[in-house]
């Protein structure tokens, strides 16, 4: 029932009559045309530039995925030659240990050589040919012979080959050596790229944030806007709507010029009734049995035959024919001065909207459309911006 009367209230609300002169109308439907074409204008701009902003979003959220791809390759790079350098540390260590125990044998082929010069200088300098030719016999002196020769060749074999040692491990340490700057280096290069490329990366997330804070406030007015394009449609709806009505009011003046009729607020009491049959739920609040509960009734509720007539009250012009839930098929009349009568429950109707209409004209046929009560017609009285009890306009029966 809430629904119904909410539903009520918003159409009976929308045909509220104002006096206004057709300069008036025509001059403020100008004004708010000029407005709502400024701000479709605005709007059309700002969804210009929200595209722009979605265009830039786009490719700025590119550029960091790509520089964030970057930084994890940089990164993994850096990670590999820092490995290598360790393991390049650990080769240039080891072949310096190499080195080093080749200089101490070295060193220690020297002391030998050293001590030999030694104690040859203290027992005196004997040739090795005198060695020889002292010897007891020539079979000693043979030996003697290959003795020296042997002693000789091992020393000099064992020196040049602890020599070629240092050298071979030397050039094996330059190149190392060589190896590790060019790979400190090349970490330092790769690490100045990557702290390059993160702060670009962050340049980018600023800009990507501004971008995203631009998009959120063109939205939002956008959204501001577009509400204010509705706003001004609903002012220029009911503008029109005014002057609808005005129309209407007009062609109600003629009708009753014509027809010698009295105006609505002339007639309570003298209504023809809309309908033959029974008053089965009279105006205001009634109690009711089906529900166990009191509701408001807006009008009054006529029990009749299925299928008999449905006529005007009074001369107007039909506004409105449509469905309302819990109330079926809806026909309202403009009767002129803010006064209207509403027909629900019915079917098979006769006429259209801005249809003018006589008093005693067939409107419709009593139906059950949207009727738990079977076939009957809901009637209800809107005048003095309010809803009136119908049964005090309609004639004593």
């Amino acid at each position: 029932m809430f629904r119904r009367i909410i539903t009520y209230c918003f159409i009976f609300q929308g045909l509220v009559w104002s006096q206004r002169t057709d300069q008036d109308y025509k001059q403020e439907l100008e004004a708010q045309n000029s407005a709502i074409q400024s701000l479709r204008n605005e709007i059309k701009a700002t969804q210009k530039r929200i595209q722009s902003e979605e265009r830039k979003e786009k490719s700025s959220a590119r550029k960091v995925n790509n520089l964030s791809e970057e930084i994890t390759l940089l990164q993994k790079l850096v990670r590999e030659l820092n490995k290598e350098e360790k393991l390049l540390s650990a080769d240039i260590s080891r072949t310096e240990k190499k080195i080093n125990s080749s200089e101490r044998d070295l060193d220690t082929l020297r002391l030998r050589y050293a001590h030999r010069l030694k104690t040859i200088y203290k027992k005196g300098q004997i040739s090795n040919l005198e060695k020889i030719l002292s010897s007891s016999s020539w079979r000693q002196a043979i030996y003697r012979a290959k003795y020296l020769k042997i002693i000789s060749d091992i020393d000099k074999k064992t020196h040049d080959t602890i020599r070629s040692l240092l050298i071979e491990i030397g050039k094996q340490k330059l190149s190392l050596e060589t190896v590790l700057r060019k790979k400190r280096k090349l970490k330092r290069d790769k690490e100045k790229t990557l702290s390059q490329v993160r702060n670009k990366k962050r340049k980018e997330q600023r800009e990507l944030v501004k971008i995203r804070k631009s998009q959120k406030e063109l939205k939002i007015y956008l959204t501001e806007k577009q509400a204010g394009v509705k706003q001004l449609e609903a002012i220029i709806k009911k503008i029109q709507e005014d002057i609808a009505r005005a129309e209407r009011e007009e062609r109600i003046r003629r009708q009753q010029l014509a027809l010698k009729s009295k105006e609505f607020p002339k007639l309570k009491g003298g209504l023809d009734w809309p309908a033959e049959g029974r008053v089965i739920t009279k105006f205001g609040r009634q109690w009711n049995p089906k529900l166990k509960t009191t509701t408001e009734n807006p009008g009054i509720d006529i029990k009749g035959k299925p299928g008999s007539e449905i006529r005007a009250v009074l001369g107007g012009i039909v506004t409105t024919i449509t469905f309302i839930r819990g109330y079926g098929t809806t026909v309202i009349i403009d009767h002129g001065g803010g006064f209207y009568t509403v027909y629900s429950h019915v079917t098979n109707v006769e006429t259209s909207e801005d249809s003018q209409v006589r008093q005693g004209d067939i409107i419709a046929y009593m139906g059950d459309s949207g009727s738990i009560n079977g076939s009957q017609l809901h009637f209800e009285i809107w005048g003095e911006g309010k809803k009136l009890n119908p049964e005090y306009w309609l004639k004593r029966k």
